[in-house]
């Protein structure tokens, strides 16, 4: 189709050039419609549900009813709006073609689950990471890898423990922004009930900012580490009576043995001489 509609016009152009027109315009128009049919085709796609600007390089999918991230962004997408949707989760490669990617803003989404590295691959030249009103809980650095992008978290149910203290020391995080990091549920210290309960029942820090927590000398991962050495204590205590309570049973035991095989003999008749033998040591006498 390509083709035929270049011929077409460029049949068009040697009848005006058979009417008297120069051979080089004729020349130059061929070879400047055949350029541009080519850059035409070559052209890259915007993603469906999306519309994009490609002077400035912005792919805009918000408000789009999209459930997963859109297959066919342009590699050389540099802002990427992906608000108000129904996304879910973030799969490993999901950016990783994007390496000139700047800004990306996923807020307003049900966004639950990050795929260990998904934001990983995401070049040096990214500046704006917004995650914020999310339903993300549980976060660590091996999702975000080494970004250094001014990062919003805020408004999200947040579960407050060692790997989210980490990766909040790791990441530049907007100030604008940083209070609104809020514990929904915290990870329980020595004393604050079962470990095994579920983590959104009841935390002696939720309600609370995570950064103000952290800066008053709040520390989640030495909770967890004590609360770690206790369940070893226990479970070395209990090994332990285990062993004492198997011994104990065994010696037992082999003195049980010992006593019933000491009355068996006892049981047994003595053994007595016989006659011919005392006849014997009553000659020799």
């Amino acid at each position: 189709m390509c083709s035929a509609w270049y011929e077409e016009k460029c049949s068009a152009i040697a009848d005006g050039r058979r009417r008297g027109k120069g051979s080089d315009l004729y020349s130059c128009l061929c070879v400047w419609l055949y350029f541009s049919t080519l850059w035409g085709h070559a052209a890259p796609q915007c993603p469906a549900s999306c519309h994009c600007a490609w002077d400035t390089g912005t792919v805009l999918c918000s408000d789009a009813e999209l459930r997963a991230i859109p297959e066919g962004i342009p590699p050389e997408t540099v802002s990427l709006h992906l608000e108000r949707n129904y996304i879910r989760e973030i799969p490993e490669s999901a950016f990783s073609h994007l390496v000139h990617l700047r800004d990306l803003y996923l807020s307003h989404n049900r966004i639950d689950s990050l795929a260990t590295g998904a934001l990983r691959h995401l070049g040096p030249e990214l500046r704006m990471l917004d995650l914020s009103h999310n339903h993300l809980r549980h976060a660590s650095r091996e999702e975000f890898g080494s970004t250094r992008a001014k990062t919003r978290l805020y408004h999200n149910p947040w579960h407050c423990d060692c790997a989210l203290q980490e990766l909040m020391e790791t990441l530049n995080l907007e100030p604008e922004t940083v209070n609104g990091i809020i514990c929904e549920s915290s990870v329980r210290g020595v004393g604050e009930g079962s470990r095994w309960e579920d983590p959104g029942s009841h935390g002696e820090h939720t309600g609370q900012s995570l950064v103000k927590l952290l800066d008053s000398g709040v520390n989640f991962c030495s909770l967890q580490r004590k609360t770690t050495d206790v369940a070893m204590l226990v479970t070395m205590f209990v090994w332990f009576f285990m062993v004492i309570v198997y011994v104990v049973y065994y010696v037992r035991q082999n003195q049980a043995e010992a006593r019933r095989h000491l009355e068996y003999l006892k049981s047994l008749p003595s053994p007595r001489k016989t006659p011919t033998e005392t006849d014997t040591l009553s000659t020799g006498f």
